[in-house]
């Protein structure tokens, strides 16, 4: 073996051992790094058109585009999220004392559909002490909402330390992202026209990912917090929100707060309200979702609809909230590097599809 061939081996060791280190020294800072990357990758467009009209001045413009990010994004849901631990507290005591009547729908079950009642006892559940089991529930829920806001409250300087650095990230991000992605396309052996179209589907099914998820969850969630708070029930924004979260899993996600809430007030004699709620959330709602999200999603990643979602479900499976994210990175990555794969090893030199 010759001296250069010893040196290159050496050289990979060191480097790969040098690299892991980084890593493991930084992984308590993942989730910043990636939630700085996504939004850098989500903003971009607006911080071009802001270096454009700031004449080039990178530095200025960066700092544009972090301000931006706080002002539409930080700040609300800071705002919503004070007024959910609100309502989840005054939700909880609207459960223990039965204020929204589950004891008559109760009684208006075993007049009116018995059937039902039959169904709900094989199943388990006891509409006689359905109350009981959601106040208990209710009890729960808002201890674990104590226990997080005092978490929040004693790891502040955590969060405060992780808030700071990812727009501390963004900004350079923005700034010199570009001098970024060209040193990797550079340093990486991968040849160059492979390694940016991988960049380039990363951003591509970032942001798509991002906005549609984004887009989609806040149309749902405001248009169903909304038609709670017109028809008169209790904690619009608490439920407005678990819809827009629950809008992640597609089709069915919001579904599961309104139809609870249409059958409740249906057997407490608010046939009107039920109706409408049941209306708005066939037509409206669960319309948005199936517009706005193969609009958003679909067309820019270029991938099936089943990819998505089983890729959205396993990412938030592994990864929590940023798997939303990570597992149709992952999915797009997969179908890429498969179709680089076939370009390079397994079409014939015949083919007149060949290059």
């Amino acid at each position: 073996m010759s001296e250069l061939a010893v040196q290159r081996i050496f050289f990979g060791v060191l480097l790969l051992l040098v690299t892991a280190a980084f890593l493991w020294l930084i992984q308590g800072f993942l989730q910043p790094i990636f939630w700085a990357v996504a939004l850098g990758i989500l903003v971009y467009p607006l911080h071009l058109q802001l270096l454009q009209r700031l004449k080039g001045q990178e530095t200025l413009a960066a700092a544009a585009s972090v301000v931006v990010v706080v002002i539409v994004i930080v700040i609300p849901v800071i705002g919503i999220g004070t007024a959910v631990t609100t309502e989840a507290l005054a939700l909880r005591e609207s459960l223990r004392d039965d204020n929204i009547g589950l004891a008559r729908v109760e009684l208006e079950l075993r007049r009116r559909a018995p059937q039902l009642l039959v169904l709900m006892e094989s199943v388990g559940i006891d509409p006689a002490r359905l109350q009981a089991q959601l106040s208990s529930s209710a009890v729960e829920i808002s201890q674990f909402i104590a226990s997080r806001a005092l978490s929040i409250g004693q790891d502040t300087l955590r969060i405060g330390l992780y808030f700071f650095l990812m727009l501390y990230l963004l900004f350079f991000f923005m700034r010199d992202g570009q001098r970024m992605l060209d040193t990797a396309v550079r340093v990486l052996p991968l040849g160059d026209d492979r390694e940016r179209q991988l960049f380039a589907r990363f951003a591509e099914v970032s942001r798509a990912t991002i906005k549609g998820t984004l887009i989609v969850g806040v149309v749902q969630g405001t248009i169903g917090g909304i038609t709670f708070s017109l028809l008169g029930i209790g904690a619009p924004v608490l439920w407005g929100v678990v819809m827009a979260l629950l809008s992640i899993v597609p089709a069915v996600g919001p579904a599961l707060v309104w139809v609870p809430a249409a059958i409740v007030l249906l057997f407490n004699g608010q046939v009107a309200a039920g109706l409408i709620l049941i209306a708005v959330g066939v037509l409206v709602i669960g319309l948005a979702d199936n517009v706005l999200r193969p609009i958003l999603v679909g067309r820019d990643t270029r991938m099936p609809d089943y990819l998505i979602l089983l890729s959205t479900l396993g990412g938030l499976a592994a990864f929590g909230l940023a798997g939303v994210v990570i597992g149709p990175i992952i999915a797009a990555f997969f179908l890429t590097v498969w179709a680089m794969a076939a370009e390079a090893f397994f079409q014939s030199p015949d083919d007149p599809g060949a290059g």
